[in-house]
């Protein structure tokens, strides 16, 4: 039996190319939204979720906090995807020809460079192959759009520039979802990734997070941000090297639920390979 794996997003987003290359043999299922494509899974249409969580260019991607908690779904794995972005347009269109260019804003903002050296007017779109989806059907020479490789062959456009992006280390991570945990043991490379919002009393992140400095934890990753539309409700994202049943982050984790409203765990799982580049490029102190 196929298993089904969804993402948001149209055929041939960098979403759709992640669900091929971490699970060749499953079925992608594209999703109009991040809701969706969580939708999927909770109501058993799929059995995992490829969703976007940052870009080393554009940040982290806002809805996903907030929509990781209240989901009911574990965090099972991640994947870094290198993104490259191609210049396309319909058959016969030439660097020439072409006026503007349609892509997702990120996208667009990306790769601004190439944009102002052949003089392309930027329009915004949805995404990046639903744009290469809508220039096809436009089938008009003086449009192009920006998208993957996969999206110049799902929709039948001829690729005018290679890999356009400005920046070369341009990468976007993954997580991927299910509902239930991981099933990892202590003691390998993992991650534990957590929310928690701490109590209304002075100091108090610096106690809740002094736990993970006494037992040597290593915290990979910190950001807050506000719930519920009040500037005082604020809500902290954070990962972590290791298991929560070794000694060390276990301790940490009390520490940390003693000085919080609340704390969820999202998930443990395995460390993609590419942390250890993340790793080697660490300046020394």
């Amino acid at each position: 039996m196929t298993k089904t794996i969804s993402y948001q997003g149209e055929p041939g987003a960098n979403s759709h190319i992640a669900c091929r290359e971490v699970y060749p043999g499953w079925t992608a299922k594209p999703c109009p939204t991040f809701e969706d494509a969580f939708a999927a899974v909770t109501e058993g249409e799929a059995q995992l979720g490829m969703i976007p969580i940052e870009n080393s260019v554009a940040g982290r991607v806002a809805d996903i906090h907030h929509l990781l908690p209240e989901s009911g779904l574990h965090i099972v794995g991640e994947f870094f995807l290198p993104i490259h972005h191609q210049l396309m347009a319909p058959k016969g269109a030439t660097l020439a020809t072409i006026k503007s260019v349609q892509s997702h804003v990120q996208a667009l903002g990306q790769c601004r460079r190439t944009l102002r050296k052949l003089g392309l007017t930027a329009i915004v779109g949805a995404d990046t192959a639903g744009s290469a989806r809508q220039i096809a059907e436009a089938n008009d020479p003086a449009r192009a759009a920006i998208a993957s490789r996969l999206a110049a062959e799902v929709y039948g456009l001829d690729i005018l520039a290679e890999d356009v992006e400005d920046e070369a280390h341009n990468t976007t991570r993954f997580i991927i979802l299910s509902p239930e945990p991981a099933r990892i043991a202590p003691g390998g490379d993992c991650v534990t990734s957590f929310v928690f919002r701490v109590r209304n009393i002075p100091s108090a992140l610096y106690k809740a997070l002094g736990g993970f400095a006494t037992n040597g934890v290593n915290m990979t990753k910190l950001e807050s941000y506000m719930i519920e539309g009040q500037f005082t409700a604020t809500q902290f994202y954070a990962e972590v090297d290791g298991h929560p049943d070794e000694p060390g982050l276990k301790r940490a984790l009390e520490e940390l639920a003693f000085f919080s409203r609340q704390l969820s765990v999202l998930g443990t799982y395995p460390a993609h390979p590419f942390r250890a580049n993340l790793r080697d490029r660490e300046p020394a102190e």
